[in-house]
C-alpha cells in the first residue's frame, strides 16, 4: 500500500516545485516507491476565500495550472475562509480561479474548505471539483471528527493535529473511513494551545481584508517560528517511521504536509525528509540548489 501526500504552496513555490517535479519523476530511483504526490495546494495573494494562512504567491494561475497539468497532479485551491458571506460568493479572482482548475488536466482538482455556505455555492457551480473539510475546524473532540467524515460532502478530513496519535478510536474507523482521513504530519503549534481557532479566523479576516489586530500566538515558542527540529518534538508529529510502521499498515494513506509561509529552503527539507532516500538526499539538494540556476531560495 502506498502513501499519498499533500505538499504546500501551489503557487508560492511554483519555482521550486518546477524543479523538484522532473528528479520526482524522472528519477524514482532517488525516492521511496510506497509514496506519491496526492496534491499540491494554496491560495495566491489577495484571495478573499482564502484561509488556514494568508495567501502567497503571485506566480500566474495559467502557468500554475500548466505545471499540474503537465505532471497530472491534483490542485487544491485553499477556500477555507470561516467568515465567508453571501456577497463574497461572486468574487471575481476566486471564481476565475474556480473556473480554470475545475477541468484542468486528467486529474480531478480539489477545494480546502470549511464554510458550509461557501461549499453549496461551489457545489452548484463548479460540480466537478472534490472537497476537503479544513483542520481550519480544529476538529478535537474525536466524535465531531468521525461525524465530519460520515458527510458525503467531503472525500477526505483533515483533523486537528492533536488526533493525530488517538488510535484506539482511528483504528476502529472502517475502511472507507480511513481512506478519508488524511493527517497534518508536521505541525508546530504548541500541542495544548487553546487559541488556535481564533489564530485561523484572524487570519479569514485579513483575507477578507479587515482592519484588525495582529493575532498573538500563545506558544511559548513561538517567537522562535517555525523549526523543523521543535516539528519533530510535538506529541502529533508524524513520522515517515510512523507511516511506514503505523499508519499504513492500519490503512491510512493521506498525509498533509503543512508549509506554506515558510519559504522554499524549509520545503526542500520537507521533502527530503519525507520522500527522498537518505542516500539521495544530497545530490537532490544539490541539484536543487546548484544544477537548476533559479533564484528560489
Amino acid at each position: 500500500m502506498k502513501c499519498f501526500y499533500h505538499l504546500p504552496g501551489l503557487f508560492e513555490f511554483y519555482e521550486l516545485y518546477k524543479v523538484f517535479l522532473p528528479l520526482f519523476y524522472n528519477h524514482r530511483e532517488y525516492f521511496y516507491d510506497w509514496c506519491e504526490i496526492g496534491s499540491i495546494y494554496g491560495a495566491p495573494d489577495d484571495c478573499i476565500w482564502g484561509g488556514g494562512r494568508v495567501g502567497f504567491g503571485d506566480e500566474s494561475s495559467k502557468n500554475v495550472a500548466a505545471l499540474m497539468q503537465k505532471y497530472n497532479i491534483s490542485s487544491r485551491l485553499t477556500f477555507s475562509n470561516s467568515l465567508v458571506e453571501e456577497e463574497h460568493l461572486l468574487d471575481k479572482k476566486c471564481n476565475m480561479l474556480c473556473q480554470l482548475f475545475e477541468h484542468n488536466g486528467e486529474s480531478k482538482n480539489g477545494i480546502i474548505i470549511y464554510s458550509d455556505l461557501l461549499l453549496e455555492f461551489l457545489k452548484n457551480r463548479y460540480p466537478d471539483f472534490y472537497y476537503i473539510s479544513s483542520t481550519t475546524k480544529v476538529l478535537t473532540d474525536f466524535d465531531d471528527f468521525e461525524n465530519e467524515l460520515n458527510r458525503k460532502d467531503f472525500s477526505f478530513v483533515v483533523p486537528d493535529f492533536r488526533l493525530n496519535k488517538e488510535f484506539d478510536r482511528l483504528n476502529s474507523l472502517t475502511q472507507e473511513q480511513k481512506d478519508k482521513v488524511e493527517f497534518l504530519c508536521n505541525e508546530c503549534c504548541w500541542f495544548d494551545c487553546y487559541d488556535r481557532k481564533k489564530c485561523y479566523e484572524n487570519v479569514s479576516r485579513k483575507s477578507l481584508g479587515e482592519d484588525c489586530e495582529e493575532h498573538i500566538c500563545v506558544s511559548p515558542t513561538a517567537d522562535r517560528g517555525y523549526r523543523f527540529s521543535d516539528a519533530m518534538k510535538n506529541p502529533g508529529f508524524i513520522g515517515i517511521d510512523d507511516i511506514l510502521n503505523v499508519y499504513i499498515p492500519n490503512g491510512f494513506k493521506n498525509f498533509k504536509i503543512e508549509g506554506r509561509g515558510l519559504g522554499s529552503a524549509l520545503i526542500l527539507e520537507f521533502l527530503l525528509y519525507y520522500m527522498t532516500k537518505p542516500e539521495y538526499q544530497l545530490k537532490v539538494r544539490e541539484e536543487i540548489y546548484l544544477d537548476s540556476m533559479l533564484d528560489i531560495f
